[in-house]
């Protein structure tokens, strides 16, 4: 057995409306179910989904407050009055602002931009910042990705003298700002056909309005917010997505040409994949760290030398990004394990002086992947006694609606159900985390702190082709609300199953299952090839794709998850270096050793002292396990000398997961292996009858001349002494003149020889198949 990492939900769809779309858009089975499970019940969504172009652009005057907007930004342009676009400082912003650059350049508009220090200011709207821009000359203020909750900002800025229009796609709270128009798709009253664009998404839609068509030419910082933003990729976002992807494979932008060089990425084709791992976060360094400024002049700028510069910058405080959050990250999980352990907290909630806040959501995000639990972490201002964090939740448990539970004792919060923000004071971090402890505990169930792997569709391996694989692509790019598709195989062997790569970290092998064959290949999952036999037969998450090498095309599954259901033994019989895979193998949790035989047991107790082995030894055939649960793993040292010996630990056995039969010819001399025939026994009383006296110095010759070992011989001499065949004493052995016929049966040492023989050679004669048929008989409780 093989555990899974986490625990399968399988998706649920209609067959009939899958086989239809299937019918009608000339699909695979395959591709149609994906579909359908994506909420697509028609063949014209279909069509739609897999085209996703930009004709299928949504009206941007169906937005609320568009119209007003446009005709109010046209005026400021006629009349040359200053306009500022207010931003925010993660990529989504970034890209917003320099797609709203971008648009009133082309306009020909009098503009600057503004984004706030998220240090020194946070984020949104500020007085200061905006008494600054009334002073500096600015009439407009144009916001992105920020603006929705401003209620007493938009109002000082309209006493000011300022229009302000905000666009954003945040949830808007119950009171929204007296702007001079506010585009939001959220908005209470908003009809427009789609309410979850990015904020780089909205900007994009006033751009569509105020050009009176798509602006296509920023389709690739749309694409940039957009998929870095994690907002689900379907209608717009998709389309924004699909669209963008393809005008950044060839961009014009001198700066997003000079990112893609330093992300090493200039040969490749860009996928969501890459904004999301390399381009996003590089965009993100700098409002983390610093300021934004750098990540806009990059996207912005139409100079060669200041765009590679840029570039570069947000390369070195991207690495030092990542050299910070893994030292937060490790000094995070240290306080969990010392202070809130998992299995006593429902919710994790940290907070330290001295913590970026600009990288704390990353590592909230770390620590949910380590622990499975709602995650806060918070940097502390001791000189303002506020600690200020970010949140990351996991399915079941809505992060906003625990929050604003909690608003009592957080002056400034804001989110969604998988994520937030907010800022409290210090003294109030122990109420937050006690509710919300509170609330998890009646929210969740034990089974929702084990993460969550939902599945597509389980297939046959008659389902996979190449063709199938194919028509995979036309379903991307994914994201969120259109993850990778992960299917699932059930029942299949392995064949040449074996570890590649630098470190040999990756596992290779073919997946096989009524004939059909499928390569399969798994990152970091090396380490299966020590869990699994043989003959195991797996249950497979995994991404199909097409691999292409040396010209040929063939599906792939790359694994991301897998299971073995049924327990495993392990034939290890006979290892030469028995001990070193004894401590390889004891040196993992949940392992249990059993030896039947004294000297063993003493040789092993001293190898667990020196080297500190955690595992749990014991003795058989009297092992038991005291107040313990199940062994995932357990190792059978040596051999039995009796079956009773197995039945004893037979509970113990149909427990375990995993069995290693590490017992092997050194455990037992071979003259064991079989029990002297009568023949033997009519051969040595013979010789008696001869010679009735035989002296102990003399039975290393008698050994010679019968052509036996010496041991064999002493074992019978045992079993003649037990039926008064002969008697014995410190010198010599004697032949008995009258004595009692008795079957050989009668006596207790050949009983036991002759069981000891027949269970060392069914364990350590029969071949891998026999030994395991063998072990599940021996290991099955006897009924009465």
């Amino acid at each position: 057995m093989l555990k899974a990492k986490t625990r399968w939900k399988l998706a649920t769809y209609d067959e009939q409306i899958a086989a239809s779309i299937a019918e009608e858009c000339q699909l695979t089975p395959l591709v149609s179910k994906l579909l359908v499970i994506r909420g697509i019940d028609t063949a014209q969504k279909a069509r739609d989904f897999l085209q996703a172009g930009p004709e299928l652009f949504h009206d941007p005057f169906l937005l609320d407050g568009m119209e007003q907007s446009v005709h109010r930004i046209q005026q400021a342009i006629e009349r040359q009055e200053p306009i500022c676009i207010y931003g925010d400082y993660d990529a989504d912003g970034v890209s917003s602002t320099s797609l709203m650059v971008h648009l009133l350049r082309q306009l020909g508009a009098v503009f600057d931009y503004y984004i706030p220090n998220r240090f020194t200011e946070g984020y949104g709207l500020h007085k200061d910042a905006l008494a600054h821009l009334h002073k500096s000359g600015y009439k407009l203020i144009i916001t992105v990705d920020t603006g929705i909750s401003a209620v007493e900002q938009v109002a000082y800025a309209t006493q000011l003298g300022l229009d302000v229009i905000v666009t954003d796609h945040h949830e808007p709270p119950a009171v929204i700002p007296e702007a001079f128009a506010v585009i939001n798709p959220k908005k209470p009253g908003c009809t427009y056909p789609f309410d979850m664009l990015a904020g780089v998404g909205v900007a994009f839609k006033l751009g569509h309005a105020l050009l009176k068509e798509p602006p296509l030419h920023l389709a690739d910082l749309a694409a940039l917010g957009t998929i870095a933003d994690l907002v689900p990729l379907v209608d717009e976002n998709r389309i924004l997505a699909r669209v963008g992807l393809k005008r950044l494979n060839q961009t014009r932008n001198i700066g997003l040409q000079a990112l893609i060089r330093v992300c090493g990425l200039a040969d490749s084709e860009l996928s969501a994949g890459h904004v999301g791992f390399a381009l996003g976060p590089r965009l993100n360094a700098s409002g983390r760290l610093e300021t934004a400024e750098s990540a806009v002049k990059l996207l912005t700028t139409e100079d060669q030398a200041e765009a590679e510069q840029c570039a570069q910058a947000l390369d070195d405080l991207n690495r030092e990004r990542q050299e910070l959050v893994a030292a937060m990250t490790e000094e995070a999980v240290q306080m969990v394990r010392e202070l809130y352990p998992p299995e006593e907290n429902n919710v994790l909630v940290l907070a330290k002086e001295g913590w970026n806040v600009g990288v704390v959501g990353i590592v909230a995000s770390r620590l949910v992947e380590l622990f499975y639990r709602p995650t806060i972490v918070l940097g502390i201002d001791p000189e303002k006694g506020t600690a200020k964090g970010s949140a990351r939740s996991i399915a079941g448990f809505d992060m906003y609606e625990g929050l604003t539970a909690c608003k009592e004792w957080l002056p400034h919060f804001g989110g969604h159900t998988m994520a937030a923000g907010m800022t409290l004071p210090v003294e109030n971090l122990d109420l937050l985390r006690n509710r919300l402890n509170e609330l998890a505990g009646q929210w969740l169930t034990k089974e929702d702190f084990i993460p969550l792997t939902k599945v597509d569709v389980a297939m046959s391996m008659e389902e996979i082709s190449l063709e199938a694989a194919e028509q995979l692509e036309r379903l991307a790019p994914y994201g969120m609300g259109n993850p990778t598709p992960l299917v699932m195989l059930e029942e299949v062997e392995t064949q040449g199953m074996r570890t590649i790569g630098r470190d040999d970290n990756h596992l290779k092998c073919t997946l096989v299952r009524s004939g059909q064959a499928l390569d399969a290949i798994g990152f970091n999952w090396a380490h299966v090839t020590k869990k699994v036999t043989p003959k195991a037969r797996f249950q497979v998450l995994g991404e199909l794709s097409v691999n292409e090498w040396n010209g040929n095309r063939k599906p792939q599954l790359t694994i991301r998850d897998l299971s073995v259901n049924h327990q495993q033994v392990f034939d290890w019989r006979g290892s030469r270096d028995k001990v070193e895979k004894w401590k390889q193998l004891a040196a993992e949790s949940e392992t249990v050793t059993i030896v039947f035989r004294t000297e063993s047991y003493e040789q092993l107790a001293q190898k667990t002292a020196e080297a500190q082995l955690s595992s749990l030894l014991l003795l058989g055939p009297s092992a038991k396990l005291e107040h313990e649960g199940p062994k995932q793993t357990i190792i059978l040292y040596d051999l039995p000398k009796r079956r009773a010996d197995l039945h004893a630990i037979s509970a113990m056995l149909q427990q375990a997961e995993r069995i290693y039969c590490l017992f092997g010819d050194p455990d037992l001399g071979m003259e064991r292996l079989s029990c002297p025939s009568r023949e033997h026994f009519k051969q040595l009383y013979q010789f008696f009858v001869q010679v009735p006296v035989v002296k102990r110095i003399h039975l290393d010759a008698l050994a010679r001349k019968l052509q036996w070992k010496r041991n064999l011989l002493d074992g019978m001499l045992a079993i003649f002494v037990e039926l008064q065949f002969v008697s014995e004493d410190a010198e010599q052995y004697r032949l008995q003149q009258t004595v009692e016929k008795r079957p050989l049966e009668s006596s207790v040492i050949y009983s036991e020889w002759k069981e000891e023989a027949q269970l060392a050679t069914d364990l350590l004669l029969s071949s891998s198949e026999s030994l395991i048929q063998t072990f599940q008989q021996l290991v099955t409780p006897v009924t009465v």
